[in-house]
């Protein structure tokens, strides 16, 4: 590994290829609540051989057809926010940081098509675009900690996705360095019939097929009006009721978000209503059009019985939407805490609910078990998942999370539901892929993995169950 790494300093410089302590823990890991919980506890970590921190597309191939050459495990970072350890370093890897491939390539205001560097941080690249009246329309929790690479590798979603798509709507073409070194450019027109879409092979690989170092994403131009609402109804199913007449009906806010009572105490204290769910929607394109989506809305709304609350709930949720806890201060506090999103049908996805809640609160030492929707789809919609245990243990903390993970998981695949939403697989998921894969596509999988990495260099560990 020293030679390798001698020759790799030779190739790219000494200031791209960091060794020092320093370097090397900040890139161990991404943001996995498992891996700052045993660094929190003091667990020895390993740290990668290597941070290579490329500046462009000539690096990366240098770097991988080094690598392949001589079967040096390669793990790509992009800025680190993935939350289900997609990123965990060991001794005889090397981490490729992409976060000095920032640039904004080109924004092409006619075609409404903006090109990025694949490290560019997600805010950066939306204000980039803003700035001249448009907008990606893509606004994930972290979307000023995550890269635009970063979005294609785990199949983001969006808080704004019901009407502007999740990612895979939104990517416009791909550029990718596969393990040999070898640079492909996946997408280049509207839309195209040249044989099976590649660019899908690369959205949700997750480091495990090659390095996304450019994407080019579609582009909406701002919207001119918004305002928002929010229902309140009996029960979860009521609401789910109603998104999906809603949805069916064609009648799509950009966001609409549904909490079940546990959630609306909790995140929304001052208009709780004692024990009910909640549906909050934020409306955005012409006024008139608007008008006319609410008019429909509240329409649906009537016939199924549930009350309008006032659209200052969803004013006070755009505002405070990204603030989040950071993990010592969870961990300092007694607890573990994540949040698991999952999919199912309009007939799948109240028996997931009932389910994954009823057994979550069946883990001892449990405090909350919730959940909410926050995308939705013709066919069905998605949860999110909350739990948090509180116990004095290190230990039994890692056990209780485990555990919660299970019981979402086989809840979900008890009835039929797909286990991973937008987050992708990384290590904690990778148990459950055959869920939504089957053993057959599993094994495709590994075929295809096998065709692109021969040598096994990508992200090993990652995305496929273990052997």
């Amino acid at each position: 590994m020293q030679d390798f790494i001698a020759s790799l300093t030779e190739a790219l410089g000494p200031e791209q290829v960091r060794t020092d302590g320093e370097s090397l823990e900040a890139r161990r890991f991404d943001q996995w609540a498992v891996s700052h919980l045993r660094a929190w506890r003091g667990d020895a970590m390993a740290t990668p051989a290597a941070v290579v921190r490329v500046r462009d597309v000539a690096d990366v191939q240098k770097t991988l057809a080094m690598a392949n050459a001589r079967k040096v495990s390669v793990i790509p970072f992009g800025l680190g926010s993935g939350v289900c350890g997609g990123v965990v370093a060991h001794p005889e890897a090397i981490v490729l940081d992409l976060s000095a491939m920032n640039r904004v390539r080109e924004i092409d205001e006619i075609n409404l098509l903006a090109s990025f560097d694949a490290g560019l941080n997600g805010m950066k690249a939306e204000e980039a675009v803003a700035a001249l009246g448009l907008t990606i329309g893509h606004w994930p929790q972290s979307i000023a900690i995550s890269s635009v690479g970063g979005w294609i590798s785990t199949r983001a979603s969006g808080q704004f996705s019901t009407l502007y798509g999740n990612i895979e709507d939104i990517v416009h073409s791909i550029e990718v360095v596969l393990p040999s070194g070898e640079l492909v450019v996946l997408g280049k027109a509207p839309r195209a019939a040249a044989g099976p879409d590649l660019r899908h092979v690369f959205m949700g690989a997750e480091g495990t097929l090659g390095v996304v170092t450019g994407v080019t994403l579609k582009l909406r131009r701002e919207a001119p009006y918004r305002t928002y609402s929010a229902f309140f109804g009996r029960d979860m199913d009521q609401g789910f009721e109603l998104q999906r007449r809603m949805i069916q009906a064609d009648l799509r806010p950009p966001v609409l978000r549904q909490y079940d009572a546990r959630e609306v105490r909790r995140l929304f204290r001052d208009h709780d209503r004692g024990g009910q769910a909640m549906l909050l929607a934020v409306h955005e394109g012409s006024r008139k059009r608007v008008e006319a989506e609410l008019e429909d809305i509240r329409a649906l709304t009537a016939e199924i019985g549930m009350d309008e609350g006032s659209p200052e709930i969803g004013k006070g949720w755009m505002a405070h939407r990204n603030n989040v806890h950071g993990w010592r201060e969870m961990f300092e506090r007694g607890l573990i805490a994540d949040t698991v999103e999952i999919s199912g049908s309009w007939t799948q996805i109240g028996r997931i609910y009932d389910d994954a809640i009823a057994s979550l609160n069946e883990v001892p030492d449990i405090l909350n078990a919730s959940a909410h929707s926050s995308h939705a789809y013709q066919t069905g919609l998605n949860l999110y998942f909350s739990f948090a245990v509180k116990t004095g243990d290190g230990q039994a903390r890692e056990a209780a999370y485990f555990e919660c993970w299970r019981r979402i998981m086989e809840a979900t695949a008890k009835h039929g539901g797909g286990v991973a939403h937008h987050h992708g697989m990384g290590r904690v998921r990778k148990p459950y892929l055959h869920h939504d894969l089957g053993e057959g596509g599993v094994g495709l999988l590994r075929a295809l993995k096998a065709a692109i990495d021969p040598n096994g260099i990508m992200n090993p560990g990652n995305l496929l169950p273990d052997a």
